[in-house]
Formats: C-alpha cells, structure tokens, sequence
C-alpha cells in the first residue's frame, strides 16, 4: 500500500517512525534484521532506531533473534517481531454464513470459525452470532487483541461503519454495524466492504506493488480496487460495486433493483450449473475494468471461484485475450486465483482492517483509526505488549528523521 519508508522527524510522529521499523521487522520473518539495516532502510539515524527498537522490546513487540556476522568488530545483534504480542479478528459477514478468525502481527491464524447466519434475520441476532463468533476464537481472552475488522456486503460507508441498501437486504439502510459489534465485543471495530478486506490483504502480500483488481463470485459478486498502490473506495467510499454494472438492457431483473446487471446473469448461470457461462459473464466484466482502468492484475476469489477454480480461470482469461487480439493490444493480465480460496481470504483481509496502521500500512486507507472511527467503542485495555497504541491510530509519511526525541534522554547510538 502507499506508504513512506522514510522516517518522520517531528516528535509526535513517534508512533510513525516505530511502524516503520516494526514493519521492517514483520517483513524479516523469523530470520531477522540488524539496527543497521533498519537505519539503512528507514532513512532514521542510529540513535532514533536503538530509542525504538529499545521501546518496542520493553512493551514486548520484538525480541533478540541471535546475531549475524558483520564486515568488521562484534557481530550484530538480529531483531525479530514477536507475533503474539498482538492479535487482531478478522470477521467476514455473508448472506448465509460467517467466517472468523483469529491472526498474530505477522498475519498467521491462530484460530478460525465457520458457522451458518441468515443475514435477512433482525439486525440484533445477526449482531448477536457475529459477537459471539468473536467470543469463539478468543477463546479465554488471554491473547491481547487490538480490535476486530468485519467485511460486509456493500454498499455501505466505511468511515462511520454504516450499511447501506445491502442487495437483496435493504432492511440494512442506515444501521450502525460498527457500533453495534463494538458495543457487543467491546474491541475497537473497523467495517468495510467484502471485497475491499480482501483486496487490502492481497495488496499487503504483494512483492512487488501494482494495479489490480480482486474479483469476489459468492452469494453476490463484488470487487475491490487497488490502485495507485493505494486501496480505491471513491469519494462515497462506495466504489466497487463491479456486480451492478449493467451489460445486458432489458435483461433480467436483478435484487439491485436493476436489470441486466452483470451479477444477475453471473449467478443465473451458476445457478443452472453452467460453470463456461458465468466464466464468460465474469470474464467479460473483467475486460470492461482492465480496458476502463489498465490494471495490471486481475484476481478471483469467492466460493463459487474456488469450486472450480480453473474453470473460471480458462473463461476469464479467453475473454482478456480476445478483447487483446481485437484491439490490439499486448500485456493483458492473466487471472490468478486467491490463495485459500472461498471466504477465507476476506476474513484474513479483515483483520488486515486492524493491524495495517500497526505496520504503517495506512496510505489509501484514509486513515481510518480503530477506536476512533467507523463505529467503534472506546480504547479497551489492549493488554501487556501493545502500550505504544500504534494499532489506534493513523500517521502520514514524512521525510527522514535526524533524531527521535524522547522524555528518557538519548539512547546509545552505535548498532550492534
């Protein structure tokens, strides 16, 4: 996602310059990684990064992880995140059922449910199975946990965690899903989108940055957009409503109240069992977006994707090239398929909602904060390890640091 690697040089951007670091430490893996090299790549001097790397050992967040060779003097001392420290929830609402799970910092689950729901049933039960969902993969509340991400169907608006008119659900206009969750679980929530969780996931697994879109075929069919690096909601943060895009006039009716949208031909084909149909329907939606908006990388994902993944491959795919050799065109993108397949990939993003701004990974997010925004209750007590509050909060990317200040005096400024 679009972020800074370069570290901030105002005191209150503290909280920036150590998602910085912690980032670089999560990216290391269990392997590790010097001060050096944090200050090397950071752009923060040497003292800045003992401050840190001393503040987040103290609360817990990294640990020593051996030593490496150095081109001369002691060996350097290797640093390395320390995944339970924190934990985040990752919970994905559907029509017809939920899925939650449970990761650490470097995005490993720990825990995961799977459980039917009738998203047509009063609002309260629905909040009342996701609450208890929750409660399920916490387990004995031992594990710090910094809030909970939930992925709905959209439309809805994210900032304030409101739902709008959900296809097929309407009664769900106006609700404050947010408030709800938080009221019930008592963490920080963050709402967004289904498609969007599971493209912001995809996009903080991505080696290397680019355009792409995530296509979800489930109960519904929806997209998330990332672009520029940055994950697009649009200025109603509703963009992304790929399923609704009319490409048959005067087709069949569809739940949005519309006709010939692409979602209502997609799932009357899957509905007849033929699989080459919604391919197609689907490939075809796909060519509208990669020729609208150049991306560079289309996904599938969803249930209906993963119970036959290649088949919806070959169509979308037949359908890319066919539009590439008719106008052209070279470099088309070749569809891939979600790793994980079916649902588990939007709950696993939703629980990137929460632990993204731990790791600076804010840009294009904006700057939604757990505990603050997108209905939430208010900061619980995070547990031992996680004082620095990096999870709550969102910071923007400065230029690099000279110095970090900090009430308990300097720190020592060579890296071992």
């Amino acid at each position: 996602m679009n972020r800074s690697n370069s570290g901030a040089n105002l005191p209150t951007l503290r909280s920036h310059n150590a998602a910085l670091v912690l980032d670089l430490l999560r990216v290391a893996g269990e392997r590790g990684i010097s001060r050096l090299e944090l200050a090397e790549r950071t752009g923060l001097t040497p003292q800045a990064v003992s401050k840190i790397t001393a503040r987040l050992r103290a609360e817990g967040l990294a640990a020593e992880a051996g030593h490496r060779a150095s081109t001369g003097g002691k060996p350097r001392t290797v640093l390395r995140l320390v995944p339970d420290a924190g934990h985040a929830v990752g919970l994905h609402l559907d029509r017809d059922g939920l899925t939650v799970v449970l990761v650490d910092l470097a995005g490993t689950v720990v825990a995961s449910r799977t459980a039917p729901l009738d998203f047509g049933a009063p609002a309260d039960e629905v909040v009342t199975a996701a609450a208890g969902a929750v409660a399920a993969v916490r387990g004995d509340g031992s594990r710090p946990v910094l809030g909970v991400g939930a992925a709905v169907p959209g439309p809805l608006d994210h900032r304030g965690g409101v739902l709008h008119r959900v296809t097929g659900f309407p009664q769900w206009d106006g609700y404050r899903l947010g408030d709800a969750l938080a009221a019930r679980t008592g963490l920080p929530v963050v709402i967004d989108k289904d498609t969007n969780a599971a493209a912001l996931g995809l996009a903080l697994q991505a080696a290397v940055p680019g355009d792409f879109a995530y296509l979800h075929l489930g109960t519904g069919l929806g997209a998330g957009l990332v672009l520029g690096g940055a994950l697009h909601r649009g200025a109603r943060t509703g963009a992304g409503e790929f399923g609704h895009q009319t490409v048959q006039l005067d087709g069949v009716r569809c739940g949005c109240g519309g006709r010939g949208c692409i979602e209502a031909l997609c799932l009357a084909a899957v509905a007849r069992g033929d699989v080459a149909e919604a391919a197609r329907v689907l490939g075809t939606g796909a060519a509208n977006l990669v020729g609208l908006l150049g991306i560079d990388r289309v996904v599938l994902g969803g249930r209906t994707v993963a119970a036959d993944p290649d088949a919806y491959v070959r169509g979308v795919r037949a359908v890319l090239d066919e539009r590439a050799r008719r106008e052209g065109i070279g470099g088309v993108p070749v569809p891939d398929v979600a790793a994980g397949g079916g649902d588990r990939p939007v709950a696993e993003g939703a629980a990137q909602l929460v632990l993204a701004p731990l790791f600076g990974r804010v840009g294009g997010l904006d700057g939604v904060a757990p505990g603050r925004e997108g209905g939430s209750a208010p900061d619980p007590d995070p547990g031992p390890g996680l004082g620095l509050g990096l999870g709550l909060e969102s910071h923007p990317a400065g230029p690099a640091s000279s110095r970090e200040s900090d009430p308990a005096g300097p720190a020592p400024s060579r890296l071992d």
